[in-house]
């Protein structure tokens, strides 16, 4: 008998991939008596003649290859390939639908939904600085994370960046606990809803842990330089222009980056100029640089977020 070892990546999510108490495995197992097939930790081991092994290594591949983009894998999928499917026959999504940028969690599908929206998403795919500037809920963030997880899945990038700028909004960060980190998470939460959506929780803390995903104030950015990286930099209309300098200038040469801002929620001091603003008039005529913008149309919150950015700007606020 010939022995084969396949080893699964660190990032995959044992019980996700392998099922509860490995039943996705088992059932590959049972589908070939003459094998051998067992899972300990992040390996797999296979005895059995060579054409057994090259069967259920096609089978295994291709098992990965589905979690790699669906980010779940279920007793129909293991059937499905066992019978000799293929993705196109799973979750009812065909393989060649290119406005989806992510499967996420519990069958959730990431897709661009608005025009000005997939026009981001065109932005990021030729562009490696994108800015993003419209109001809430239009979906600038959200999108942009999509991206940054894309990049990370396909290999296109090593690690994603998420920073923002430590503006209090109306509150005193003084006074809450922990460091300027600990202190700015809270404001971060749009990010790591974002990321539950799209990365299953055992995944993501891995990635947390090791810093694939790193998550930090703008302020912990300064003297880096930012290699192979997806960078994504939000609330970007609280960056003064100093700060908007020092982000611009950390990006290395195999990195891209999306900023997103709304120029009607500035919380800077009266006598401050976003960053925001200034670097979008300073770069407007860079080649390279993409600006999309978005508006009320493109909201996709509750029906009445709409109207009510509708009414303020009616008002001039």
């Amino acid at each position: 008998m010939v022995e084969k070892i396949i080893t699964l990546d660190n990032d995959v999510s044992l019980i996700d991939f392998l099922g509860v108490e490995n039943n996705n495995i088992k059932e590959v197992a049972a589908a070939f008596p003459m094998s051998k097939i067992i899972s300990r930790g992040n390996e797999i081991r296979i005895k059995g003649t060579t054409p057994e092994i090259s069967r259920i290594t096609d089978i295994l591949e291709s098992l990965m290859g589905h979690y790699q983009r669906y980010g779940k894998l279920t007793h129909e999928n293991v059937q499905t390939y066992l019978s000799g499917g293929n993705e196109e026959d799973q979750n009812n999504v065909p393989v060649s639908d290119d406005e989806v940028l992510v499967y996420g969690n519990k069958g959730i599908v990431v897709r661009a939904k608005t025009a000005n929206m997939k026009k981001l998403v065109e932005a990021a795919e030729k562009s490696d600085l994108v800015f993003a500037i419209g109001p809430a809920g239009t979906g600038k963030t959200y999108t942009a994370v999509a991206l940054a997880v894309r990049a990370l899945r396909n290999k296109e990038v090593r690690k994603i960046i998420i920073t923002r700028p430590a503006v209090e909004a109306g509150e005193n960060l003084g006074f809450l606990p922990g460091d300027l980190k600990e202190k700015i998470d809270p404001y971060l939460r749009p990010i790591y809803d974002a990321l539950d959506d799209m990365i299953p929780a055992e995944k993501l803390k891995y990635y947390l842990e090791n810093r694939v995903i790193e998550i930090a104030p703008l302020a912990y950015m300064r003297g880096r330089t930012l290699n192979n990286a997806f960078i994504l930099l939000d609330e970007a209309q609280n960056t003064t222009a100093m700060q908007m300098k020092m982000f611009l200038t950390r990006m290395g040469p195999t990195s891209k980056a999306i900023i997103t801002g709304d120029r009607s929620q500035i919380d800077l001091p009266k006598h401050q100029k976003s960053g925001l603003s200034e670097s979008i008039g300073i770069l407007r005529d860079v080649p390279g640089i993409a600006f999309v913008e978005l508006d009320g149309r493109d909201v996709v919150r509750h029906k009445l977020v709409k109207a009510i950015i509708s009414a303020y700007e009616k008002a001039g606020q």
